[in-house]
């Protein structure tokens, strides 16, 4: 007998794609997705259970299926479709997780666990050091949002962690996530046909192709090849980063730069009219930006993403078509605009 998987929140693309994927894997004999919501795309010849993981029937399914490794991907920032709002989101994520956790801890079978986090879990503030590793202290908490979210979430695993420690944990935390099927807020924001940007700012960021974090996930749910290991926790991110102002130049988006409490209050109502959802936290992100190293994922993991920061980008920046501008002549205008005014300074990241 191979082993037998369980996935949650299969119901979005990414899931269903994971779940495609790993059925392709010799060792694994069974896959079950799992979701509130039945999938609109197919799930191969994986079995489909319709569960919500905020739920204590969680414990009979992975008690009556026999699991042996849980891949939790239904960690997200925002709900799916048009389903539920911020309230929602959060009870998925932090009361899913507690009650899926609980779930594993009577599971007897239960023998590898694996989390889809985020590095949100850093924060992003102005004295935030330029790298983050795995060790890092945040120099401040987050308050709110998906980042609160995911700070408590990882604190349930490693409770979990020193109640079974006969379970292989594998905490991955995502950069963002972008590629064709990309549905998460900052994927929103860059699909604005004009992006607000905060006034003397232009924020570092990291990307992650979703190929690879198909392909991350894949490693760290199968036994650890030799001179790696896949237990503990790993910053997910492709080569490089890219400033603000260099993808709105590849994407042809012009932007509109504006006083912090103006780009608050235009957060506000892009989320009041149902636009995107502009939260407080991502605000934080396109201020101050955010880098990890990656070093453990590629010696200890041994995981080497096929694409960079700037290749998930031009991958995304294809699937959305162009901006309101050509990005060749925008490029080119903005270059001509920095050499002939003054040098501003200001606080960059």
């Amino acid at each position: 007998m191979g082993k037998v998987v369980l996935v949650t929140g299969v119901a979005r693309q990414l899931g269903g794609r994971f779940v495609r994927r790993i059925q392709r894997d010799p060792d694994v004999d069974r896959v079950i997705g799992v979701d509130a919501v039945a999938p609109e795309h197919h799930l191969g010849g994986a079995e489909f259970l319709k569960a919500d993981i905020r739920h204590p029937a969680i414990a009979r399914v992975l008690a009556e299926t026999g699991v042996d490794t849980v891949i939790h991907m239904d960690i997200n920032g925002t709900p799916l479709g048009k389903r539920g709002g911020r309230a929602s989101v959060k009870e998925t994520n932090v009361i899913g997780t507690m009650q899926l956790l609980g779930a594993c801890q009577k599971a007897p079978k239960v023998q590898r666990l694996v989390i889809k986090s985020s590095t949100s879990v850093y924060g992003s503030a102005p004295r935030d050091p330029a790298v983050f590793t795995e060790t890092t202290t945040p120099k401040s908490l987050p308050s709110g949002g998906f980042a609160k979210d995911v700070v408590e979430v990882e604190g349930y695993v490693r409770g979990f962690a020193r109640r079974r420690p006969d379970v292989a944990v594998c905490v991955l935390r995502f950069a963002n996530i972008l590629g064709p099927c990309a549905d998460s807020p900052l994927a929103e924001y860059f699909s604005l046909p004009v992006w607000p940007t905060v006034l003397g700012y232009d924020p570092r960021l990291q990307f992650v192709h979703e190929d690879d974090a198909i392909e991350v996930l894949r490693i760290a749910a199968a036994e650890p090849r030799r001179g790696t290991l896949n237990s503990g926790t790993f910053n997910i991110a492709g080569d490089g980063v890219l400033l603000l102002s260099q993808t709105s130049r590849r994407l042809g988006r012009p932007t509109v730069p504006l006083l912090l409490p103006t780009v608050t209050w235009a957060g506000t109502a892009l989320r009041s009219i149902g636009i995107t959802d502009f939260s407080p936290e991502q605000i934080r992100l396109l201020t101050h930006g955010r880098v990890v190293e990656t070093t453990q994922m590629r010696e200890t993991l041994g995981f080497h993403p096929k694409y960079t920061t700037a290749e998930t980008f031009a991958e995304f920046a294809r699937s959305r078509g162009p901006g309101l501008l050509p990005p060749e002549s925008l490029a080119r205008t903005v270059d001509r605009l920095a050499g002939v005014l003054p040098a501003r300074s200001g606080p960059t990241q």
